[in-house]
Formats: C-alpha cells, sequence, structure tokens
C-alpha cells in the first residue's frame, strides 16, 4: 500500500500544486510577472507562451516589464496582452512593453475574490477525486482478498486524513489570497 498512498500523496500534491499557480495568475494589487502566464503570443505561425519570445520582469512594485527579443515581433506581444483581456495597456518603447497596473476597484477585487474560490473548489474536487480512487482501490483488494477488512480500515482513515490535510492546506491558500486581493 506505500506505493499506492505515495501515488495517492503525489496526485492530491499535484491538484494542490495546479491551484497554487492559478492563484499567482491572479492580479492583486502588486505587480508579477506570473500575472501574463497565460497569455499566448501568435509567433512565427503557432501560439506561444509569452515567456519563450520576450523576458518578462517586475522592475516597480505596479509595473510589468517586457522586453521582446525579435523586433518584428513587438506588435504581435502588444496584441496578445490587450486581447488577453486581463485589463492591461500596454506602453510600447521600442522593443519593450511597460504594463501599468491600475488600481483595483472594489467591484473588481470581489471579481477576483470570486475567481479563486472557484479555483480552490476545482482543486477540493481533484483532491476528493484521488480520494475516490484510493477507497476505490482498497475495497477492491479488500475484496480479492489481498487486505484484511482490518488493513482496509485502517489504511482508509489514512486516505481520509491525508484528503483532509489537502483540503486544509487548500483552505489556507485561498485565505491568504483573499487577504492579499483584498488588501487596498
Amino acid at each position: 500500500m506505500s506505493g499506492e498512498y505515495e501515488d495517492l500523496k503525489r496526485r492530491m500534491d499535484g491538484a494542490i500544486a495546479a491551484f497554487k499557480h492559478d492563484l499567482a495568475s491572479l492580479r492583486t494589487g502588486r505587480a508579477s510577472s506570473n500575472l501574463l502566464d497565460a497569455v499566448q503570443v501568435q509567433a512565427y505561425g503557432t501560439a506561444m507562451p509569452i515567456n519563450q519570445v520576450a523576458n518578462v520582469s517586475v522592475p516597480e512594485p505596479r509595473m510589468i516589464s517586457v522586453s521582446v527579443w525579435d523586433k518584428s515581433m513587438v506588435s504581435a506581444v502588444d496584441r496578445a496582452i490587450r486581447e488577453a483581456n486581463l485589463g492591461f495597456n500596454p506602453i510600447v518603447d521600442g522593443t519593450t512593453l511597460r504594463i501599468p497596473l491600475p488600481e483595483l476597484n472594489e467591484q473588481r477585487r470581489k471579481e477576483l475574490v470570486k475567481i479563486s474560490h472557484g479555483y480552490a473548489e476545482n482543486a477540493r474536487v481533484a483532491v476528493r477525486h484521488v480520494r475516490r480512487d484510493g477507497m476505490d482501490f482498497l475495497k477492491k483488494a479488500e475484496k480479492d482478498g489481498t487486505i484484511s477488512e482490518d488493513d482496509q480500515r485502517k489504511r482508509s482513515d489514512q486516505v481520509q486524513k491525508l484528503t483532509d490535510e489537502m483540503i486544509s492546506s487548500i483552505d489556507h491558500l485561498l485565505s491568504d489570497k483573499e487577504a492579499e486581493i483584498m488588501q487596498v
């Protein structure tokens, strides 16, 4: 079971890692290079992540700087950022795009909190799916006679304890992000 338990833990950790990535892409009052992770640029006939055509940095707390490597790609990067519906208006300066972050109003902050709650619920569901797979595996193992009823009960408790820890971790990450978003 230790191999299966490790696999369950790895899959639950994966759900939390995906949740952390989703939260990082949400905009708070401070600039972060992660805010542009979702932007896809039409480059050389294909859609590419922005970090494959430019350097993204944060020179100031309320400014993102995008240094495009190929001069011919500046307008494509500018268009991709504007069309990503992130509410950004880049200022083109040669091969560099400066993106000032506007203040978040109360309504936008509440929308971001709602979005983060949706991300958290998706992560909880993913963790519960992994839990269900683990419980199904244990029930099948008991039915097949591979493990005893006592072992099945003990291991089920371990899986439930792991699930509870992961859900608690998701809730903690969510409350931290919520506080960060609502901070003026």
